[in-house]
């Protein structure tokens, strides 16, 4: 059995990682300049629910602790002068953990807290400050508690964020002894003109090697130049799947959207059950979670007397690799037409997993990595406008591994983590992560595009209870 301090020991020490280079990635860069909150926001979210209230002094002891493990958490977002390089992070010399962590009481119970936490999701991030938020929410029923964690995209994608809560959390109840330091990490001093002379001196120190890579490229083509065009062919047919304006026509019934108003709810079911019934249909359980969307919104769109076949959706693709560090905006969002007039469970998992799988080889998928420096070099817009292809999906989908194991905050057990992204021109942003057995999924509502949410949130519930069926075959 291993040792659950020593597990967390390890986890504390990765973190390191997460500061491993001083500067965005291209991609991050990408998110963070694109975004135009709400409407096109970066910002995710997590509300976790703990089994009982937390100390507030041993709370906040522990997130003083974290942001001197985690200096991303104490950086900002400096900019070049020029947009020779991406932004680089540097720390927030007028940093203040209670700006950060806030907390607040309800009465209401999970309806005032999904309330508050929709208010705080669309309240946009202070762009000179490091890119994090957190609430302790106390005055749950049976003395529970819950804990709302809103991050810039920037600064994590949902992976990352998993990392994060491994970090926050303990494999114990009681209090850990002898908590282990981040090294020391030189400082990137606030000079936004240096920062862009360091751009310039970068892209001569690399010229050498692009020009090597060009001219073996080209040597190439030059000895055999039929390989090449039936690449340079496949290659563009899969940038046009890729890049198609909309894979479906639009649902009828999400036309108007504005992106302003967020409606958070949260469904959960039992992880091994969502498990089966992906096996019964031949695929996972992340195909078994789009099937029971698919499901719900075809009993949706028959509620108010619509027949759609297909609708267009947007999926998450990793773009992750092996040498990656902790945090980043690792991804790239797939358009792809799924099926919405399948009414038996079993084939609509398997026809799912056919159209996600033709997705996740399309080989232009890496093209945002290849893009990104390009978008980056030019007006903001220009990122802005690429962000909005999103809109032509009306449901983005995310989905990734959560804890399997039992953790604590401040002597507080994690029973829930309910994952929230923003809406970035869809009607419908549904999140999952596992957490302990337990399928936790968050779903954030356009309310300019959908009239009666509660309605559309009990069909999502009605089609993942449908698909949840298969596992009791």
């Amino acid at each position: 059995m291993s040792d659950p301090t020593r597990d967390n020991t390890e986890a504390w020490l990765a973190a390191a990682q997460w500061q491993r280079s001083d500067q965005m990635s291209e991609v991050e860069a990408a998110l963070w300049r694109a975004e135009r909150h709400p409407q096109a926001s970066a910002t995710v979210c997590s509300l976790l629910i703990y089994d009982r209230a937390p100390n507030w002094g041993r709370f906040r002891a522990a997130h003083e602790w974290v942001t001197h493990v985690v200096a991303r958490t104490r950086q900002r977002v400096l900019e070049p002068a020029l947009p020779t390089t991406t932004p680089a992070w540097v720390y927030d010399e007028h940093f203040t953990l209670d700006y950060h962590l806030r907390r607040r009481v309800v009465s209401r119970g999970m309806e005032e807290v999904l309330e508050l936490c929709q208010q705080q999701a669309l309240t946009p991030f202070d762009r000179t400050r490091p890119l994090w938020e957190a609430t302790l929410i106390t005055g749950l029923e049976g003395g529970k508690a819950a804990y709302f964690l809103k991050l810039h995209h920037a600064l994590t994608d949902g992976p990352g964020g998993v990392e994060l809560l491994s970090l926050v959390t303990s494999r114990v109840r009681e209090h850990t002894e002898d908590k282990p330091v981040a090294p020391e990490i030189e400082e990137v001093a606030p000079d936004p003109v240096a920062l862009a002379a360091r751009g310039v001196t970068d892209v001569i120190a690399r010229a050498p090697v692009s020009l090597v890579e060009g001219l073996r490229w080209g040597r190439r083509a030059v000895a055999d130049p039929s390989q090449t065009l039936s690449e340079v062919m496949r290659y563009a047919a899969s940038l046009r799947r890729v890049l198609a304006p909309r894979p479906a026509p639009p649902s009828p019934l999400f036309g108007e959207r504005d992106g302003r108003s967020w409606n958070f709810r949260v469904m959960e079911c039992s992880a091994a059950d969502l498990k089966a019934a992906g096996r019964a249909g031949g695929g996972s359980s992340a195909d078994a979670f789009v099937a029971a969307l698919m499901a719900g919104l075809r009993r949706y769109h028959r509620l108010h007397g619509v027949e759609v076949t297909e609708l267009p959706v947007s999926l998450p693709i990793s773009l992750s690799r092996a040498d990656d560090p902790m945090g980043g905006g690792r991804f790239a969002g797939g358009l792809v037409a799924l099926p919405a007039d399948i009414e038996d469970a079993q084939d609509l998992i398997a026809a799912v997993r056919g159209e996600v799988f033709s997705m996740r080889t399309e080989p232009a998928l890496e093209s945002v990595r290849l893009l990104a420096p390009v978008a980056n070099r030019l007006p903001s817009e220009v990122g802005a406008a690429a962000m909005a292809l999103g809109a032509a999906a009306d449901l983005a989908v995310s989905y990734g591994p959560g804890v399997a194991h039992e953790v604590f905050m401040a002597g507080s057990r994690v029973d829930r983590v309910f994952p929230f992204g923003p809406l970035p021109g869809v009607a419908v942003m549904a999140a999952m992560v596992s957490h302990t057995g337990t399928a936790c999924i968050g779903v954030n509502i356009d309310g300019a595009a959908v009239s009666d949410v509660d309605d559309l949130a009990r069909c999502l519930q009605e089609g993942l209870d449908e698909v949840l069926a298969l596992a009791d075959r």
